[in-house]
């Protein structure tokens, strides 16, 4: 065989492995279809009708107690001017530990459990 043929079969077995191998090569940089980044989703608000009567202190959700973060009252025991009262409705949100009361007036209310509570705190008249 003269060298312009084992040339020719040389560079033709060369294209056959490079073809072979890299048809099994991994991807340079993972793949992926889904997300870039992890998503979150906000907890699910529900409608609320939000007891005010003697003030905004305590709400139970669902069968958990919580109370709030920052108590409003009108400094008589009576819900703040521009809250409905008896009850103010509105949506609340929980996620863990937190409740957030909202309405559509604009009021926010931010609650935190009490874990093991079987009753509020307060009682109202």
């Amino acid at each position: 065989m003269n060298a312009a043929a084992r040339y020719v079969r040389a560079v033709a077995a060369a294209v056959v492995a490079t073809a072979m191998l890299s048809g099994c090569a991994a991807p340079a940089t993972p793949q992926s279809n889904g997300p870039a980044s992890a998503t979150t989703t906000a907890p699910l608000a529900v409608p609320f009708s939000l007891f005010t009567h003697c003030g905004i202190y305590e709400a139970q959700v669902e069968g958990s107690f919580f109370v709030a973060d920052q108590p409003l009252d009108d400094g008589h025991g009576n819900p703040p001017a521009g809250w409905g009262n008896p009850y103010q409705s509105g949506t609340i949100a929980v996620e863990g530990q937190s409740a957030v009361f909202h309405d559509d007036r604009g009021h926010t209310v931010t609650f935190h459990a009490r874990p093991g509570a079987t009753s509020f705190l307060r009682t109202c008249s």
